[in-house]
């Protein structure tokens, strides 16, 4: 046999009554045997095959000459076109050939119909056919066994469910199984019809115990129930989806009928409202090329799509985008001056710097803004200072804080394929000015972050280069945007965390701390009067003479900037509001008793800082991150073996200054009448109070010189001196940096005499004479000028 033409589930089936398997056929002792490929024939069940094979085809053709009857054997090996008896398997079923059926093809095709298992005893010789004695097995089916009957009931169920769940079986196959009264018959044509293999049908055919054949069909059936009941559910969830699909479109297409019926479409008339406003602005030819491209891009697709709404947010940035639109500045420079010394007493430098670029402006007709860092410690207005400009210059003013900025997204925005993509920060603050002309602050450049998401101060670098931000590239808009018409106002305390490449596209203008001059006249011009509003309070409810606003200066506040002194003044009013509110009496004009009653107890004594009356202590001058402080530097000798001892939270660079001083003083002994000798005796240990705070740096170097010195001749230091300068081995005195913080630290703290290096007497020189009024200056040039100013002796 060729091949077998299953038609699945197509295939004749006949209806079995509850004795249609007791066959009581007479079968002869030696039969025709006939060898299928692809199938196994159960007994009861009724099939069509295919004959090519001769010795099929005489095995066939005998077996119809006599009693009809022919053994079926599935043979092992399909690829076998002559299987010998061994290629056959054990048990086959004996056959009844119920018509033979001459095709127009030529070919043969019998219908046969399984009546009893058997297996082959000896095979007789025979070339022409397979033919062998034939032992019928006897099949015992369980009438009234509970399980067996029960298991066949769910073998029943299961049919069922698998008929229903598969569409390419006809729904009668139902009815039909259903009239199948003999369990065995109902066994067999479920296997003979199910999709299994070859190997496991012979195995459910070889079978004889009904127990174990019902328990291997009903496993089987359960496995394809389960395939089936999952391929159904993906079917369903296909058909939903297609079905949601489908009503969607349908609704949109009648929602669109629907409106132009009425008149319009809401999507159509958004994108038309947004094409007048792009004919009527004023943008480069770029500009316009990639909004025409995205709107006719909005107009092909569906409004209910994710990227409509994408390319909409799109074309409202672009239009929101202030493209050659500029405020006009103001060039009354006699004006603008005037503003600027009425919002910020002092900053001379940056009011100056203004003035001239807008002189140039003013000459030129157009020039690239500059950018300016304005590095100072904090609360001396360099971020309001920002304000001020704008508002003199009568521009726009934004203001972006970079405290703690780490991703450069925020700078450059995102790829506008992102879900939630925005613009950077950059072209957002532009956006909201609705000016290509702003005053926009950089406030504290210095404490940008940097992680795994990017360098921001790398990305600021292409903003401010005025060579560069003419074509500013934005992740998010993707084409070229000018800043060059932005003035950058960057706002820093350090420089030191500041990128070198950054710091070079930047013009750095240094602000200073104010004197105690400028904190009053601030306090005058500013504070009072913004804390008497703030507090509901009128100007006759309080009067603050300048020296009780000098009193609360000096003895409540030390910094460089204004801010404690403004929460210091707040506590005044608040003091001064609420015995307004209780209609208590007091006295308008407030005196220093006022104060302490408003404050509570003097925080800060200058005498302790300046009185210096005990040898081996030492006034020096530090600059800090918040401005200048005095620093006091204690040496003390003690018997031991020539040691030095330095504490105070030191650092690399103070540590070797106390180490130069030490050898000069060695060194020198003899002409500073130190007895040479003593040095191997004595142990020296230096002291910096405060020693939580870390302090480094070579400007104390002749402050060391003179602790020690003062230690080791028990003489005190000058008091109400102070000094800052670095040392040599050499002997020299050279000049340090902040040397107005340092002046102004000075006077806070009631130090009177100055000493320094020659070389700062210009940074002296460009302090305002108010500042320093009352203050004397010693500039020196050597260590041993040092020692004879400080401790009174002459150096020999």
């Amino acid at each position: 046999m060729d091949s077998l033409k299953e038609e699945g589930d197509v295939i004749p089936v006949f209806s079995m009554g509850d004795d249609e398997l007791k066959f009581d056929d007479a079968y002869s002792e030696i039969m025709p045997i006939l060898a299928l490929k692809n199938t196994v024939l159960f007994p009861g069940v009724v099939i069509p095959i295919t004959v090519g094979r001769d010795k099929s085809i005489k095995a066939l053709q005998k077996a119809d000459k006599g009693d009809k009857f022919v053994g079926v054997l599935t043979q092992k090996d399909m690829e076998s076109e002559d299987p010998s008896p061994e290629g056959l398997h054990a048990v086959g079923t004996i056959a009844r050939i119920m018509k033979i059926l001459k095709m127009p093809d030529g070919s043969t095709t019998a219908i046969l119909q399984g009546r009893k298992r058997f297996y082959p005893g000896i095979f007789v010789e025979n070339e022409k056919m397979l033919e062998a004695e034939v032992n019928i097995i006897e099949d015992q089916i369980p009438v009234k066994n509970i399980e067996f009957n029960a298991i066949m009931s769910t073998v029943k169920d299961f049919s069922k469910k698998i008929v229903e769940l598969s569409p390419q079986i006809p729904s009668e196959a139902n009815m039909m199984l259903q009239n199948i009264k003999n369990n065995g018959f109902l066994l067999n044509f479920i296997a003979s019809n199910m999709n299994l293999g070859v190997a496991k049908k012979q195995e459910i055919l070889e079978t004889s115990d009904y127990m174990a054949k019902a328990h291997l069909v009903m496993n089987v059936m359960n496995g394809e129930l389960q395939l089936l009941q999952i391929k159904d559910q993906i079917e369903s969830k296909v058909r939903g989806d297609l079905e949601k699909q489908q009503k969607e479109y349908f609704l949109n297409q009648q929602l669109k009928t629907i409106q132009e019926e009425l008149g319009g479409n809401p999507q159509e008339e958004d994108l038309n409202k947004l094409q007048k406003l792009a004919d009527t602005k004023k943008w480069p030819q770029e500009a316009k090329a990639a909004f025409d491209r995205e709107i006719i891009k909005a107009r092909r697709i569906n409004p209910q799509i994710a990227e409509y709404s994408v390319i909409l947010n799109y074309l409202e940035l672009m239009l929101d985008l202030p493209w050659n639109e500029v405020t006009k500045d103001n060039f009354n420079l006699k004006k603008v001056k005037t503003i600027l010394d009425k919002d910020h007493f002092g900053l001379e430098d940056v009011k100056t710097r203004i003035i001239e670029h807008l002189a140039v402006l003013k000459l030129k007709g157009d020039m690239k803004a500059p950018i300016l860092c304005l590095v100072g410690p904090p609360g001396v207005g360099k971020t309001s200072l920002g304000k001020s400009i704008a508002s003199a210059l009568g521009r726009k003013f934004i203001r972006m804080s970079l405290g703690g900025l780490h991703d450069e997204s925020e700078i450059r925005g995102h790829r506008k394929t992102y879900i939630g993509a925005m613009p950077g920060r950059i072209l957002q603050s532009v956006k909201k000015a609705k000016t290509s002309n702003p005053v926009f602050i950089l406030d504290e450049i210095d404490k940008l972050g940097k992680d795994f998401r990017g360098d921001p101060s790398s990305a600021l670098l292409e903003v401010l280069d005025p060579e560069q931000n003419s074509t500013f590239h934005d992740n998010y808009l993707d084409i070229d945007y000018d800043l060059s018409k932005v003035m950058f106002i960057a706002t820093a305390n350090s420089l030191s965390t500041v990128q070198p490449a950054l710091l070079d596209r930047m013009e750095v203008i240094e602000i200073s701390g104010y004197s105690l001059e400028e904190k009053i006249e601030i306090s005058k011009r500013h504070l009072v009067p913004k804390q008497i509003r703030e507090h509901g309070l009128k100007d006759k409810d309080v009067i603050l003479t300048s020296q009780i606003i000098q009193f609360i200066t000096q003895k409540y506040t030390r910094e460089s900037g204004v801010r404690t002194l403004d929460r210091t003044l707040a506590g005044v009013m608040r003091s001064v509001a609420k015995k307004v509110a209780m209609a208590e009496k007091y006295q308008e004009k407030l005196t220093q008793k006022d104060i302490i009653s408003a404050l509570g107890p003097i925080r800060f004594d200058n005498d302790e800082y300046s009185k210096v009356d005990i040898a081996g202590v030492a006034v020096g001058l530090a600059w800090t991150k918040v401005g200048g402080d005095i620093l006091f530097i204690e040496a003390i000798t003690s018997k031991g073996k020539g040691k030095l001892t330095l504490t105070g939270n030191l650092g690399d660079v103070m540590k070797e200054s106390a180490s130069t001083a030490l050898s000069y003083i060695k060194a020198h002994s003899t002409s500073l009448g130190i007895d040479s000798e003593c040095f191997d005796s004595t142990d020296i240990h230096v002291h910096v109070p405060e020693g939580a705070i870390p302090k480094d740096g070579p400007s104390a170097g002749i402050t060391m010189l003179t602790a020690i010195t003062s230690a080791l001749k028990n003489k005190p230091v000058k008091p109400f001196l102070a000094m800052t300068g670095e040392i040599t081995l050499r002997g020299k005195v050279l000049p340090v940096g902040g040397i107005k913080e340092k002046m102004l630290a000075a006077k806070r703290s009631g130090i009177t005499e100055i000493m320094l290096c020659e070389e700062n007497r210009r940074h002296v020189e460009q302090i305002p004479a108010e500042y320093i009024k009352g203050m004397t200056f010693t500039y020196v040039t050597k260590m041993d000028q040092v020692i004879e100013n400080a401790l009174g002796f002459l150096v020999f």
